[in-house]
């Protein structure tokens, strides 16, 4: 393809993103502005600003790319990533905000009234923090590679720079603005091209042919375990992950939260047909990357070849800016999430305190991507999922629903969790993917239980623990708020 195109697209985001996070600015004055947008965000706008956040490098690459080389088994992705948002929408959205809490650490602190378990969620929730940034990075080395020629290293630094501009310039307040137009870019950048890829097919125009290759990689169908483990990550670790749980704190009310998940559910079941689309087509028309090239470089690449020409060149410039809006909005939310809960613990909660935070929160992740090589990127944001729903999860969930839970539960379960899927994370990286066992390349079907059943007895095992606050907190969490004038 084309570098030119590749620099202009990457150029043309990067620069908007700029201009919107200033304008944001504008209007950014308070610490509440900073951490929580001040709690305003009606919620179509919240809803659109998710949907920026969370469809990642993963959604908007390795969706296609793991159905390029696996087929439907990889169909299991999408659906978990879409149908965590019910679950969020059935047992978290409303009470979470319902809080009052600004941060994760917050909340844990406020339910059971301990310090011990603040600073042990935090550290949590900085490590999932800094697990999801890497992959973004990893994108974008991929992405610059692959379709300007330049250096991989200059696209990753080039997203942290970005990011840190626009999050320091005006937190929360400023990163809504821009994570809401970047899901609709996203969504345009993925639904064009394959309206003009499937016109090209129904008048045999492609200038290329399908070829017989129903299965390119020759992988062995996924078993029984692999389904029930990853469907268990998915579902369960979109209630742990800290840039869509802060989200909620910025809607005006429960009601407003539940409202702004329903529309989540649809934006997301929208997106993901075209993903699904592209490795479909993939599969007959570039069964290639499957065998000898990057697989999640296919959305990338597709266009340019089913179309050809000025016109594919087009098409392919607006997929390269969907994707670094991807690697942004998605990086730009942790990073604000992250942020928050440094800035608190360690900078003292100030407005200068949060754009010091931010600026350590971008700059971990970068110092990580650059010393590691890229894995698939759905499948190692899969892996982040499984730590999360092993660790933050279980924590919220019996903390929002259980009068039982204890500080000391608590903190035995996020331990347990983290060490059973972090030693299963490392040993699947010491032997390589061929080598690796289901059990260790999808942990989450034991360590999540394993996590949950630590917490429970070990909060049963002390009961005195529980906190004398409990009551008057839970009641907080699960008494509806009376409407607001302007939502009438």
């Amino acid at each position: 393809m084309n570098p030119v195109v590749g620099v202009a697209a990457f150029a043309a985001v990067s620069l908007a993103t700029a201009v919107i996070g200033f304008y944001g600015l504008r209007i950014s004055r308070t610490t509440g502005d900073f951490y929580v947008a001040s709690r305003t965000v009606k919620p179509w706008w919240n809803a659109s600003a998710i949907g920026g956040e969370y469809l990642s490098a993963a959604s908007f690459l390795g969706v296609a790319g793991l159905i390029l080389l696996s087929g439907t088994d990889a169909l299991w992705y999408p659906v978990g990533y879409t149908a965590g948002y019910l679950m969020l929408l059935l047992f978290v959205a409303a009470p979470l905000r319902r809080s009052g809490a600004y941060t994760i650490p917050d909340f844990t602190e406020a339910r059971l009234d301990s310090r011990a378990v603040r600073r042990v969620t935090s550290l949590v929730v900085v490590l999932v923090g800094w697990l999801y940034i890497v992959p973004q990075l990893h994108g974008a080395a991929l992405a610059i590679r692959i379709t300007t020629g330049l250096p991989a290293w200059v696209g990753p630094v080039a997203v942290v720079g970005v990011v840190c501009i626009t999050v320091v310039a005006g937190g929360m307040r400023s990163i809504t603005f821009v994570q809401a137009f970047q899901y609709w870019l996203k969504l345009t950048a993925v639904a064009v091209p394959i309206v003009f890829m499937l016109l090209a097919l129904g008048g045999n125009s492609s200038p290329v042919e399908a070829v017989p290759a129903v299965n390119p990689t020759a992988l062995a169908p996924s078993g029984p375990y692999q389904v029930i483990s990853l469907l268990v990550a998915l579902l369960f670790g979109t209630l742990g992950l800290p840039h869509v749980l802060v989200r909620f704190y910025t809607n005006p009310d429960g009601q407003s939260a539940r409202r702004t998940t329903l529309i989540v559910l649809g934006l997301l079941s929208v997106f993901y047909m075209f993903p699904t689309a592209y490795g479909m087509i993939g599969r007959a028309y570039a069964p290639d990357l499957a065998r000898s090239g990057p697989a999640d470089a296919l959305v990338l690449l597709l266009p340019g070849r089913m179309i050809g020409g000025v016109a594919g060149d087009l098409l392919t410039a607006l997929v390269v800016a969907g994707a670094f809006a991807a690697f942004l909005s998605t990086t730009s939310g942790l990073v604000v999430s992250l942020a928050g809960v440094i800035s608190q613990d360690v900078f003292g909660g100030s407005v200068r305190g949060f754009r010091l935070a931010a600026v350590v929160s971008a700059l971990v992740p970068l110092g990580i991507a650059s010393m590691t090589e890229s894995l698939a990127l759905a499948g190692s944001v899969g892996l982040v999922f499984a730590f999360t729903a092993s660790t933050i999860c279980p924590v919220l969930l019996l903390g929002i629903w259980w009068r039982g839970l204890t500080d000391a539960g608590a903190i035995a379960g996020m331990v347990t969790g983290g060490v059973l899927c972090g030693s299963a994370m490392v040993a699947g990286s010491v032997l390589g993917a061929a080598q690796t066992p289901s059990w260790l390349a999808q942990p989450a079907a034991w360590t999540v239980p394993a996590a949950f059943a630590v917490t429970i007895l070990v909060s049963r095992a002390t009961r005195g623990r529980v906190p004398r606050t409990m009551t008057r907190v839970m009641t907080r969490l699960h008494t509806p708020e009376r409407p607001l004038a302007t939502e009438r």
